[in-house]
């Protein structure tokens, strides 16, 4: 199955995709965000491969499974003997993708103490392993990506705020699979047809009301959720003219209840402050989308004149 493909034509989508292609040659920090199974990974292949650095290494580093005892010398390197275990030289990461491009999957879940040091890279091109007397110079173009919300985490005091503005150099924000919902028959198209080859089976075929369930779930693993889908319908019901009947019960659930779930709202018997919850709403959804307005405007189904209208009303910058 082919792995860094980027498949979709949703606006969303598409504009993400352009703003990767004329960074890619830029040779800048990247920081990717979006929820998990978006395609953070997929999306920093293509970028490594659009770049002047195609022919050299790209190394991915998931930070959230380093124990945490071992954070430094897994990035940085060590020398011999530096620690208990040190029993050889090693060189870390960012050494192993030295004139490459070196991918930090889960960048919020790096302690503290390290955002120090990767602020001292980023910024120096610094690399100084455990027991090393001096740093040395190491050309790497680092991508990081997360799905949690940095900035709310800078907020809280859990992410160094220098570290996180300098990542941001070129934030790129990969928009989730209920957002570019018109996208599904693609991917679907895409995955059942790989995935059947993969598997050597004929790929069940999806109707029109099928793909109308599929279309209004959330899908909140996205498009890797989306993946493990197709091929849960290729291995057991290849051949098939699906029906509702073989969707799994947790998507055809939501598709059930999604209308009673749009009305679930109900007064409060004390009543509410209307312009309160209305100034609430539009800071949680400028929180939700990273700041990116037109997003924040389309989760409350307003347009973006609209609301720009509001925020100014409400005295929002």
């Amino acid at each position: 199955m082919d792995k860094t493909r980027l498949i979709g034509e949703s606006p969303l989508f598409l504009s993400v995709l352009r703003t990767a292609r004329l960074v890619a040659a830029a040779d800048v920090t990247l920081f990717i965000q979006g929820e998990s199974g978006t395609g953070k990974e997929v999306l920093t292949r293509h970028i490594h491969e659009q770049s002047p650095r195609e022919k050299q290494i790209l190394v991915s580093v998931n930070c959230a499974a380093l124990p945490e005892n071992l954070v430094e010398s897994e990035l940085f390197g060590h020398r011999k003997g530096s620690f208990t275990g040190a029993d050889q030289d090693y060189p870390g990461k960012f050494r192993a993708a030295a004139g490459g491009t070196l991918f930090l999957d889960e960048i919020s879940e790096l302690p503290l103490p390290m955002q120090a040091k990767l602020l001292r890279f980023l910024e120096a091109g610094e690399c100084q392993g455990l027991g090393e007397t001096a740093p040395a110079l190491v050309n790497v173009r680092v991508i990081a990506a997360t799905n949690r919300n940095l900035y709310e985490m800078v907020q809280r005091g859990e992410f160094r705020a220098d570290l996180y503005y300098r990542l941001n150099v070129v934030p790129l924000l990969l928009p989730p699979l209920r957002e570019r919902i018109g996208d599904l028959p693609l991917l679907l198209r895409h995955f059942t047809s790989c995935l059947s080859r993969q598997h050597s089976a004929t790929p069940p075929r999806y109707n029109k009301p099928v793909i109308k369930i599929l279309q209004q779930y959330r899908w909140p693993g996205n498009v890797r959720e989306l993946r493990n889908f197709c091929e849960r319908m290729v291995v057991l019901f290849s051949d098939h003219d699906l029906t509702s009947e073989n969707i799994p019960p947790e998507i055809l659930h939501s598709e059930q209840t999604a209308d009673s779930d749009s009305k679930s709202f109900i007064l409060p018997e004390g009543g509410i402050k209307l312009e309160t919850l209305e100034r609430e709403l539009i800071v949680q959804a400028l929180s939700r989308t990273r700041g990116n307005r037109s997003r924040a405007a389309r989760l409350l189904g307003l347009t973006r004149d609209t609301f720009l209208y509001r925020m100014r009303k409400h005295g929002i910058e």
